[in-house]
């Protein structure tokens, strides 16, 4: 909200570098938006002249600053992070499973027991992966909507 705010109304340069990516909850795996750097948006603009135009911008809580100081970031390092990003604000984080990864199942009759993947079937976004059970390993099929790497550290189960 404070990005669009200051874009449209203040006229202001704003970069929200943002990732897109399936985090875990209780439903399966879905899709969540969130700004690399919570709480965090870049915007450039004089601050003798609109510091208090930012500071009262609608969403904004305040200006970072050290006391009196108001540190600057260097054009070259927003224009980095700007390269690394592609130039597009939204990057999307893929979590496509390979064979070997320990996942999680975060849904179903099997949730909450930790597998590991044996075969990606892509073509019907499901995954075959072997898990403990009953003292042996056991081959299942699940949808790939269902699991998310056990060292994922987006899960939220």
């Amino acid at each position: 909200m404070a990005a669009g705010y200051l874009q449209k109304d203040a006229g202001m340069e704003v970069f929200l570098p943002r990732i897109r990516f399936r985090r875990a909850t209780k439903r399966g795996r879905v899709w969540v938006t969130e700004a690399l750097f919570p709480n965090y948006l870049f915007a450039r603009f004089e601050w003798e002249k609109s510091l208090r135009h930012a500071q009262h911008a609608h969403g904004v809580q305040t200006v970072v600053h050290f006391g009196n100081r108001w540190p600057a970031i260097p054009d070259e390092s927003i224009e980095e992070l700007r390269h690394l990003w592609g130039g597009k604000e939204i990057h999307v984080l893929e979590d496509k499973l390979e064979t070997g990864d320990t996942v999680r199942i975060v849904q179903g009759p099997l949730q909450g027991m930790q597998a590991v993947v044996s075969q990606a079937l892509s073509s019907r976004e499901r995954v075959a992966v072997l898990l403990d059970f009953l003292g042996r390993q056991t081959c299942v099929e699940v949808s790939a909507n269902d699991v998310v790497r056990d060292s994922d550290p987006r899960q939220n189960i």
